[in-house]
């Protein structure tokens, strides 16, 4: 599985912007490369505003340039979403910008918490539910730990497309993090 690494308090603002994160999952979720227009499009949005947050989000490279057409003398940008294990370090970072880093990222998970809540409550709304929470601990070495990160991101990737006409949409929040002691 391809990794990122986000190393900076720029990229990480990049990255957990919650409008950029709609954008990144549209790219993500298309069948194909797309170009800015079609997902401004599928977001009910002006082209020029998704496009200035689409180029930040290439700026770090969580959407690439995979081709350019030309049509009617205009040319079509297509770009495919980043679809790997995205991690943020803070190893070379000074006290100062740990805590700005800290805070960015109680941001984002905070924003990712929120959005995976309201899917599970939408979906336990409806008449035949079909959400399921499990929350607990388990122990692990580091290296059993990575073996079920990478376990669980590899089924996502497998899954990620739908393939047949009976698949049915669900989406998957999950964390794992060690305790300190």
């Amino acid at each position: 599985m391809e990794e990122m690494v986000l190393k900076t308090i720029e990229e990480i603002r990049i990255y957990s912007d919650p409008y950029r994160m709609n954008i990144l999952e549209r790219f993500q979720k298309a069948e194909r490369p797309s170009t800015v227009k079609e997902i401004a499009d599928k977001m009910g949005e002006v082209p020029a505003k998704v496009y200035y947050h689409a180029r930040k989000l290439e700026s770090i490279g969580l959407l690439k340039l995979v081709s350019t057409k030309q049509i009617n003398g205009i040319t079509a940008k297509y770009f495919d979403a980043f679809k790997g294990a995205v991690q943020i370090s803070r190893s070379e970072m000074d006290t100062n910008m740990q805590t700005v880093f800290l805070s960015e990222t109680q941001k984002l998970l905070s924003d990712l918490y929120d959005k995976s809540k309201q899917n599970f409550l939408d979906a336990r709304s409806v008449d035949n539910p079909k959400a399921n929470l499990i929350n607990g601990e388990v122990y692990l070495t580091d290296e059993q730990a990575k073996e079920f990160f990478e376990h669980i991101s590899a089924f996502l990737d497998k899954h990620r497309d739908k393939t047949s006409e009976s698949q049915e949409r669900y989406d998957i929040f999950n964390t794992i993090a060690k305790k300190n002691a």
